[in-house]
């Protein structure tokens, strides 16, 4: 059976690169990276070249890059981190009401715990006002977390201008960049944030591995306590393999973050859609202020999964939620006003560094033949 893969924003697949990269610490590199003796420092050697290859990917130092088990723990521990270590300065956080559960999850058990959260509204494209964030602070707030692109719909979000605002401020600025970096150009300096995460397995390396930018004078409660690994922010033996595996992915990222391609085959499709469904099918997000790979849109009166579920051999993804039988709106599109009639239909169609034009055709011709 054809296959066509397109959810590049769930998992992409490792790159060829990735896998040379940690081959050989399947064999040779056995050591603990601790360890003074010839067989551990050649294994800390490796983890300064991967720490060093994500720092050059962000514009940092590489002092400032704290490995993860992934993009989740790394939103953790900016949020939980930061929260514990500065109690004393407030209990006010801002973030989004279209944030990703791993921002919001956390929130919402600082909330249970005494923190005050307060979530900003978004326009019809999914785009938050850096004038709504300003609005929302009080005396008592003391970071913000705004994603950098939306996971569903691809809307890129004014993270420069925000992050003046936190500086202006005196407030920490947080932004959870897992879909972005390796997508579009991520320089932390550029961005205005004190904190960035990214997750390897949107970026061609393995699950497992992630990172958090902590800008230099940042000050995070640990969440995993023990000896003093990660520069006392994460303790725990450092999982090399997969840094090793996520360093090579930013270095990749590099070379692919300012490339065309992904952005003119996304664009090929979505010409094709225009043209074999007209006006039954609408683009979800903003037209130009989005992820070049992403493409939501809403096949309208139908439902998405209704769509997937006929066409098995095609990989994508839909953000509604089926509970007990019932379809219910995403909540990123509810929260962009998004009518149901339209919502309920929507597809997400992630592309990715090894999409072929010919995948795209296949994929149209899949959805006139059961549309």
């Amino acid at each position: 059976m054809n296959k066509v893969y397109l959810d590049y924003n769930a998992s992409t697949p490792l790159a060829p690169e990735v896998i040379d990269a940690m081959s050989p610490l399947l064999t040779d590199f056995y050591g603990n990276p601790s360890a003074l003796h010839w067989a551990g420092q050649p294994v800390k050697e490796k983890l300064k070249i991967a720490r060093k290859q994500a720092a050059g990917l962000l514009s940092c130092s590489p002092e400032e890059v704290i490995f993860t088990s992934g993009g989740s723990e790394a939103n953790n521990l900016a949020i939980k981190g930061y929260y514990y270590k500065h109690l004393e300065k407030g209990k006010h956080i801002i973030t989004s009401k279209i944030e990703h559960p791993a921002i919001v999850e956390p929130l919402k058990f600082l909330e249970r715990l005494g923190a005050e959260i307060t979530m900003v509204d978004v326009d019809a494209y999914g785009m938050v006002s850096p004038e709504a964030i300003e609005d929302a602070i009080r005396e008592e707030t003391i970071l913000i977390t705004i994603m950098h692109s939306n996971n569903e719909v691809g809307t890129l979000q004014p993270i420069e201008e925000i992050g003046e605002i936190a500086r202006r401020h005196r407030i920490a600025f947080h932004t959870d960049a897992s879909q972005s970096v390796g997508k579009v150009p991520v320089d932390v300096n550029l961005l205005n944030v004190d904190m960035l995460t990214i997750a390897g397995h949107k970026l061609y390396a393995p699950k497992g591995i992630g990172a958090l930018y902590i800008r230099k004078g940042i000050k995070l409660e640990p969440l995993i306590h023990g000896a003093g690994h990660e520069f006392g922010v994460r303790a725990g033996t450092e999982n090399t393999l997969l840094a090793a595996g996520l360093g090579k992915a930013c270095e990749l990222a590099q070379e692919h973050a300012r490339d065309r391609k992904l952005a003119d085959l996304t664009n090929y499709f979505w010409v094709q859609l225009k043209e074999a469904f007209g006006d039954e099918v609408v683009l979800n997000g903003h037209e130009e202020k989005r992820l070049p790979n992403t493409l939501n849109v809403s096949f309208v009166n139908r439902v998405g999964q209704d769509i997937l579920a006929a066409i098995p051999q095609l990989a994508a993804s839909t953000g509604s939620a089926c509970h007990s039988g019932k379809v219910e709106l995403s909540p990123v599109l509810r929260e962009m006003k998004v009518p149901e009639h339209v919502g309920m239909g929507a597809v997400r169609f992630s592309l990715g560094r090894y999409t072929a034009k010919e995948d795209l055709d296949q994929a149209v011709s899949w959805l006139k033949e059961i549309l």
